[in-house]
């Protein structure tokens, strides 16, 4: 027989725990899973305890969450650095609590006080959070995971920057190029949003840093993998026509051999990679102010350029705006002239 007092919804959801002693068992029976002993029961106890936590953060069944103690908890989870250590060990916990982590991880760095994002500030301070979670691709287990939390990390510009500043950016270059395809794209996720989220500060990145970057980004566009050619040509179209980005789309469209990449490009056997040069070699073509080279290449090419773009993805029909920016781009083609002499 269970007892009448079980039916009345305690404070601290079904543990009855506080966040005090939720924090404390949780970290106890992480250590024993860290140094290997009982497992079994120590697992059991950090799946319960993440349940437990959770259910404070959002609350149960219709009862919304009580603002004290998710107060109490987040404070709990700075100060015992129990954050970090989740992060850090992410690979012992079981594969539904993984996903609890998760949903704590992204509601406490959501949590706001008046303008003030405490959780934004704690990473600030403790940086290793956030290079735990990128190196979590490296680890097939908690790759997505960790490729969940860096996400929410990267909406608040402070995190963002952080990774941005940082030589470990690089290691997206290589993780986009991961064999398992799930993490992969992941990966490339992640990438696109640190690359697209907040505008000045990447315009400002891409400028102080272009030749690394643009030299990794190369590599991309020559991969073997077809998903990351792709992806990488569409991301490019997109920031050389963000016009936050106007300094480095000029640098990019002034280099011959960039012109030559996008017009090999342009005949690739994959329809979507080729309409997705496309949308980079109009960028060339359209600016009023090309440098003597590129002109070069696009009147040594003229005739050639013309026919081929004029049966360019003819199937497209109902692509109003595509074909309207082909015929531009035949008439600009068309009306360069040679350089009097």
């Amino acid at each position: 027989m269970h007892s009448s007092s079980e039916s009345i919804m305690p404070l601290f959801g079904k543990s009855h725990k506080s966040p005090v002693d939720l924090v404390k068992t949780l970290k106890d029976n992480l250590n024993i899973l860290i140094k290997q002993k009982k497992t079994d029961k120590a697992s059991d106890e950090v799946s319960k305890c993440l349940v437990s936590m959770k259910e404070i953060l959002y609350g149960i069944n219709d009862k919304e969450p009580h603002t004290e103690t998710v107060a109490q908890l987040a404070q709990e989870l700075y100060n015992s650095g129990l954050l970090i250590m989740l992060v850090e060990n992410l690979h012992l916990i079981d594969f539904e609590a993984k996903k609890d982590v998760g949903h704590i991880f992204n509601n406490i760095l959501r949590r706001q006080i008046g303008t003030r994002c405490p959780t934004v500030e704690y990473l600030c301070s403790h940086q290793e959070v956030i290079f735990t979670l990128l190196k979590g691709y490296d680890t097939p287990q908690v790759a997505l995971n960790c490729g969940l939390m860096l996400r929410e990390c990267i909406r608040h510009e402070p995190l963002a920057k952080m990774i941005l500043q940082s030589d470990r950016f690089y290691s997206f270059f290589h993780y986009v190029e991961m064999s398992t395809f799930d993490i992969a794209s992941d990966a490339f996720a992640t990438f696109k949003d640190l690359l697209t989220r907040h505008k000045v500060l990447v315009a400002d990145f891409l400028e102080k840093n272009y030749d690394e970057v643009f030299a990794e980004y190369e590599k991309l566009l020559h991969s073997e993998n077809y998903v990351t050619r792709r992806q990488s040509l569409k991301l490019l179209g997109e920031l050389l026509l963000d016009r936050n980005n106007f300094t480095v789309m000029t640098r990019y469209i002034s280099k011959p051999e960039n012109l030559k990449l996008m017009m090999n490009l342009l005949r690739d056997k994959s329809p979507n990679i080729q309409f997705e040069a496309f949308h980079v070699f109009k960028v060339f073509v359209a600016n009023p102010n090309k440098t003597q080279p590129i002109s070069d290449i696009l009147l040594k090419n003229q005739t050639k350029l013309i026919e081929f773009l004029s049966n360019f993805q003819k199937d497209r029909t109902d692509d109003e705006q595509f074909n309207d920016e082909k015929t531009y781009l035949i008439k600009q083609i068309r009306d360069l002239k040679k350089p009097a002499s």
